[in-house]
């Protein structure tokens, strides 16, 4: 059953969305010319490049099957829509910001008639009624920062990762509306009716998340040494052990290991008796 995956066609998401699929082996068949459609090397998968915007409301209407994008543009557009996962990239806050010389330091100096310009008119608008706030919302389809400078409005919301950018601009932040990242997303028509399809995609998916940050650390150590071997390393379910039927009283030992303990756990072996300790990259973990 053949399904239709939607991805970002520019901007920060769209070159980690492709290689995310590529490297669960859901790879574009042509990444030199990207079109406004992909095949990919599974037949029963296709690709379609749009708008990061656009793609929550191509979802819920079916257009897609599945998409990639993020939860700020999920919720603005009150998309119905299945989260099936967080893709743990592209990680952003939708913020409420005020010129840096303003009076307004937090929520409860917010007053009612003021202005706010903002990309975002449905959150901004949902997040002030939550205050009880009444304002006027001016919606803007970039370059938000400059709002307040030129006397279009009192304050903006705008989504950002590092908050440099307002920084630059002048701008500080009074408050964080929603915090974001990028979901995968499915049609809940689709999910019922294509689920096997989408829950290997998912499944390829998930199994390269799950992989990230890990290796897999092997070696050979004497019988006699071994329960210091499994004590020394921190696998996901325990080292696997398996003989070395050509040297009789050496077994072989690997297990999965995160990144950052390979260094420790590499010197702790070797200090027990272990060798030809192998360390190798982990693409996906299923």
């Amino acid at each position: 059953m053949k399904i239709k995956i939607a991805l970002p066609s520019k901007g920060r998401i769209s070159d980690p969305a492709v290689k995310l699929l590529s490297k669960a082996g859901i790879g574009l068949k042509d990444t030199a010319n990207r079109r406004l459609f992909s095949d990919t090397y599974d037949e029963d998968i296709s690709v379609m490049f749009t708008r990061a915007a656009d793609i929550p409301e191509f979802v819920a209407d079916g257009a897609a099957d599945l998409g990639m994008t993020g939860l700020d543009l999920i919720k603005e557009k009150n998309a119905k829509v299945k989260i099936l996962e967080d893709l743990n990239f592209g990680s952003a806050s939708l913020v409420l910001a005020a010129p840096e010389d303003s009076d307004i330091n937090g929520p409860k100096d917010l007053k009612n008639g003021v202005i706010v310009a903002t990309e975002f008119p449905n959150l901004t608008e949902k997040y002030l009624e939550s205050l009880n706030v009444e304002a006027r919302i001016v919606e803007l389809s970039g370059s938000t920062e400059i709002a307040p400078f030129i006397g279009v409005a009192d304050l903006i919301t705008d989504l950002t990762s590092t908050g440099t950018t307002l920084k630059m601009n002048h701008l500080k932040i009074i408050d964080t509306i929603l915090e974001s990242s990028i979901k995968l997303i499915a049609n809940s028509k689709s999910y019922q009716e294509k689920q096997d399809k989408i829950e290997a995609v998912r499944t390829g998916i998930r199994a390269v998340m799950d992989a990230e940050g890990k290796k897999l650390v092997m070696m050979n150590v004497e019988e006699k040494f071994l329960e210091e071997v499994k004590k020394a390393m921190p696998g996901l379910t325990g080292p696997t052990v398996s003989q070395v039927f050509s040297n009789k009283g050496i077994v072989a030992v690997h297990a999965v290991v995160d990144e950052h303990e390979v260094f420790n756990v590499v010197n702790r072996l070797k200090k027990i008796g272990a060798r030809d300790i192998l360390v190798v990259p982990i693409e996906r973990i299923i």
